[in-house]
This record gives structure tokens, sequence and C-alpha cells, in this order.
């Protein structure tokens, strides 16, 4: 059964994805749980007018993204992290962190999913971050990794 997801879905896929599941997990579950709808033409039509809608509004929003990025430019954010005593870190630096420091530090919000980092942080540091903010926004957001 193809299904059109509504909402997030852990582990099956993001908003307005066509995916296909079992036929009882997307009637038993998906459906009633309002989480996701039958793939059928009419909706896909309904789905593309939707998508088309929230690009116009995305595209609306560059001037937005623009000043966001100007802003984080030349700015370094400070993410606390518990470090042993070769300055070697616990665990590992995710796009989560750095979304919650952006929203402390400087007041932004941005999704998790705009955020990426390209190496794998397990030191103390500074580091970069890419933020694709929109199709036409890249930027930069140097971060720092102090000890707690």
């Amino acid at each position: 059964m193809d299904v059109i997801l509504l909402k997030d879905v852990d582990r099956l896929g993001y908003r307005h994805d066509v995916v296909t599941v079992k036929d009882g997990y997307g009637r038993n579950f998906l459906i009633p749980k309002g989480l996701g709808i039958i793939a059928n033409a009419a909706n896909k039509e309904k789905l593309d007018g939707i998508i088309a809608k929230e690009q116009e509004a995305e595209m609306a929003k560059r001037d937005e993204y623009q000043a966001m990025a100007d802003g984080l430019s030349g700015k370094t954010l400070k993410i606390g992290v518990k470090t042993g005593t070769s300055g070697k870190i616990f665990g590992s630096i995710t796009n989560i962190q750095i979304m919650n420091a952006l929203k402390e530090q400087m007041d932004l919000d941005i999704d998790r999913r705009k955020i990426s980092v390209d190496e794998d942080i397990k030191e103390m540091g500074t580091y970069k971050a890419q933020l694709n903010l929109h199709p036409e926004v890249q930027t930069e957001v140097d971060f720092e990794l102090v000890a707690e």
C-alpha cells in the first residue's frame, strides 16, 4: 500500500513522502492516527498543490534567511561538553546540539535537518557546521567545544 505521510514518522519517512508500507500498518496505524493518507491519484494531486504552496512560502522567506546568515557571520557558538583527561569528548557532537546552541545563544530557531557537520567530532577545538537555510542561502557557523 502506498501512503502519503502527513507528519514525520520515525524510521519511515518525512512529511509529504510517498512510502510503501504493509496494508495492515497503513490501514490500522498510519491512517487512523492521522499520520498518513492513501496515495491515490486525487491525493497525489492535492499533495502537489500543497508542496507548491510551501515552496512559494519558502521563496518568500529567502530574505529572512539571508538576514539570518548575515547575522551569523563572524560569530562563534560555544558548546559545553564533558571531556576526559586527554581532551577527548564523551560521545560526539550532533546537529541537534548545534540547533540547541543556536536557539540558546543567538535566539535562532533552525530545523536540525538544515544543519550538517562534515566531520566526526571527538576532540576539543573549533569546528564549522554547514547551514542550508534555503536552496539559495547556505552559510557556515563556527562552534567551539568547551569543557563543562
